[in-house]
Parts: structure tokens; sequence; C-alpha cells
């Protein structure tokens, strides 16, 4: 495809007037069509034809496993959870996971290597030790996992439901990298968003990390929290680099109440303004690439060696719905409650509602709920909006020789669309080749938009805000 660009300092492309004018609400573009182009229309027929189709091209597989409980609600979150604290009401939760890997099983051929692997929720170490053994049991059973070293199993972790020994039954069980939630250091943080996490839990989780091999290691982090200020901020991205991890996610906090519950537990009063929170992601940015990270894009940064940076500098990177992706040649599965499925040229998701989810497969069929099977058009779109967000550049030539068509005039309607964006610089054209230029990687969501014909009928869409 396109030749990856290379990461410039984004400290020079810094123009606050110039971003806040492109500071509207997009998607994030996880996957193209994105999710309210999914319609129950699509349903587990549909699905099934497309797991059969998928054989035939004889990808690597990638599993996604959605485990919804919390012993806790943080109130920023906008996951799709359970709040419990007893671990038994996850075993019948287990039993309609393993049923749903049978039925989805039938329709593959499980010779085909699971590359990747990602628990997430919900809090997946909610689950007792025993029960996480018992599942990655069942995911073996009917898929065949690898044991492969250059596999990507990674799961999502609570600082705070975790400990030595939780990591060395995963590191027994196959895992080999880990993302752990921390948000913010500050004490009043915390306790505004319900999250007491000191910060002794996640350094010592870590050094255990570290000290027992794990080949990467996440920290997510949320800018735009109640009381945080840019000076606060900084002090926590300060701490977090003192610590090292291999990957760090900055995110930023989208209030949206209306549409998730816990957020409703957030003063709007204790919100940072619109300038703290750009003065934050530029504090973000600087202090992180000052200390030897790679701006990835959008709100990831790696450290140069990470096997996501060298994704990137080999244009090998994909994105997917846990973000960016070194495994971007596999049919991704998603297993469980709301899940979502990229399979051949098919999206498929499952019920957000957790009863729907059980009573689909106590019927004896597949929980698929809705979706979406790609047209042309479609397809190409993905792959041109994929390129751009990963690679930071997007090669006309390559795109259309990969679909046989003239991509250029296709996609007149884009470069249309990016004519104002290339007046301001964000990108470059020459040739048949377009470069995002240093300001434009902190607006490539903005970028992208340029290349979504579905977007002009989602007015009525909450996206969140780019910045």
């Amino acid at each position: 495809m396109s030749s990856p660009a290379s990461a410039p300092s984004s400290s020079h492309a810094w123009d606050p007037a110039l971003l806040k004018r492109y500071d509207v609400n997009g998607p994030r573009y996880t996957s193209y069509p994105t999710a309210p182009a999914f319609h129950e229309g699509f349903g587990a027929a549909d699905f099934e034809a497309a797991l059969a189709r998928s054989n035939a091209a004889a990808r690597p597989l990638s599993l996604y496993v959605h485990v919804p409980f919390c012993r806790r609600i943080c109130f920023y979150c906008a996951c799709n959870k359970i709040a419990t604290k007893n671990t038994q009401l996850a075993e019948p939760y287990l039993t309609r996971l393993d049923r749903e890997m049978l039925l989805t099983s039938r329709h593959l051929d499980t010779s085909r290597e699971v590359t990747q692997l990602h628990w997430g929720g919900g809090t997946p170490t909610f689950l007792t030790l025993a029960q996480m053994g018992d599942l990655i049991d069942r995911l073996d059973a009917r898929f065949g996992l690898s044991s492969a070293p250059e596999r990507d199993y990674a799961i999502e972790i609570d600082p705070r439901e975790a400990d030595v020994l939780t990591l060395r039954h995963l590191q027994a069980l196959g895992f080999n990298r880990l993302s752990l939630g921390v948000q913010d250091l500050d004490p009043t943080v915390q306790q505004a968003i319900n999250r007491v996490q000191p910060r002794v839990l996640t350094e010592s989780l870590i050094e255990e990390a570290r000290r027992l091999g794990f080949h990467s290691l996440n920290l997510d982090l949320i800018y735009g929290l109640p009381h945080q200020t840019p000076a606060s901020f900084a002090a926590t991205l300060a701490q977090v680099i003192e610590m090292g991890p291999a990957r760090l996610s900055v995110f930023n906090y989208a209030h949206m109440p209306s549409r998730f519950a816990p957020q409703r537990r957030i003063s709007e009063a204790d919100l940072p303004g619109p300038d703290a929170k750009l003065a934050m992601l530029q504090t973000s940015i600087e202090m992180l690439e000052d200390a030897g990270y790679v701006h990835i894009g959008m709100d990831h940064f790696a450290l140069p060696d990470d096997s996501l940076a060298r994704a990137q500098r080999l244009g090998t990177m994909t994105r997917n719905f846990q973000g960016y992706s070194t495994h971007g040649d596999s049919d991704l599965v998603g297993l469980g409650v709301s899940a979502i499925s990229r399979v051949d040229d098919c999206y498929a998701q499952n019920p957000t509602a957790l009863a729907d989810y059980e009573s689909a497969l106590d019927a004896g069929r597949l929980a698929t709920l809705k979706g979406v099977r790609l047209s042309l058009d479609d397809r190409l779109r993905r792959r041109a909006i994929e390129r751009l967000m990963c690679d930071m550049a997007l090669d006309f030539t390559s795109l259309g020789r990969e679909f046989d068509i003239n991509a250029e005039s296709w996609l007149s309607d884009a470069l249309a669309r990016l004519a104002p964006s290339i007046e301001d610089g964000l990108i470059e054209k020459h040739g048949n080749k377009l470069s995002v230029t240093p300001r434009g990687r902190l607006l490539i969501r903005h970028l992208a938009m340029a290349f979504d014909a579905r977007l002009p009928n989602q007015s009525g869409q909450r996206y969140s805000r780019i910045l």
C-alpha cells in the first residue's frame, strides 16, 4: 500500500486557533462503515455465511472476548458492563460464551492460526483464576490457541483487582501483553470518578510484568476528567513516564451523560474547559515525545522498539475495535455480549443487553443482532481510511491496484472535501499520493471523515469530539 510516513515531532505544529476550528464531533473509525450503518436486516444466517466465506481466504484469526462484569462502576465509563461483586454470576455467562464458541467454530476452519486474542470489558480480571483458566481451555478446545512467540495475546486489567499471582497465572495461560487502566494518578480526580487507585498498585504490577517477561504493557490515561488541570495532568504524565510502559493510550473524555448513566454522577462544573483540555493534549504530546515515545496516531503512543511502532514503520499496522493493532491480516471474531466481529466483507454485532444475548444462544443460534455487508465502495473507503490513519499517508496508485479501479477518480468526492484541509496545511497532495503533515496528525479523524460517504446521512449520531 502506501509508504508509511515518518513520525516528526508535533511541537512545531501546535496552532490552537486552527485546532479549535477543526475540533468537531466525528467517528473514531475503528470500523468503516461505522456502527450506525449496522442494521437488523443482517442476522445470524448472514454472519454464518461470512464465516464460511472467510475460510477460502485462510486468513489467521483474531478473537475478542467481552467480559462485562465490574465490581465497581467508574463514573466516566462508557463501556458495556454489569456491576456486581459476586463472581458466581459469571458462571452462566461463561456457559453461554462456550455455546457461542461452539456455534461459531462450526462454520470455521479451526486449523487457521489464532494470532491475536484480546479480553476486554468490563473487567476481565473480575473472573477468578479458575474461571480464567476455564475460559482459556474452552477457547483452545473450540479454536486452537497459538504458542508462537509472535502471537499477540492481551488482556485488560484493573490494578485494583489484580496482584502478582494474577499476572503469573495470566502468563501461564498464554497472555503476553497487558493493558492497565490508570486514567489519572491525582487523588482528587480519582475520588471524583470513583476510581481510587494509588500509584503503588500500578507500579508493582508493571515491575512484576517486566520481571515475568511480558512482551508489552499499555497504560490508559484520560484527559478532560473532573478537577484535572494542565499542571495536575502533567504531574500524572511525569509519574507514568517514570514507570516506562511500552505503550500509552491518552484518551479524550467524552461527557455524554444522557447516553451513559454513570456519567450523571460527574458535575459538569468540575470538568476542565476546552482551552484546558487542549493544553493537556499539547502537554501530553510534548512530554511523551521528549521521553522518546512515538506518536502513533490519535491517542496512541509507543516506544520505538515496541511491536506497534515497528508495525507502523513497516506499513503493516491496522485499526480494529481495540484501536491500533499489529495484526491487520486476520479475521476478527467477537465473542460475548455487545461484541463486534469483522469477518470477510461483513461486520456483525451481538446484543448489548445480556438477556437478549442469552436468549439467542439458549435458542441454539448465534446471537448476531445486526451488522452490515460491505459494498465495493465501502471496502475501498475502509481501506483508504485505514491506511491514512495508520500510515499518515495514502497512495492512490496502490489503492487502485488493490481494487482494480482508478482510486483517485472514484474518491474524487473525498479529495474535494479535503481541499480546505490542504489549504490549511493539514495534508499535502503530491501527484497520486497524500501525506499528512505534523499538524494534520492531530486532526487525523477529521481527515478520515472526508472519505466517509455515509457520514452526511448520520447527522443525528452522537460522536465524541475529535480533540
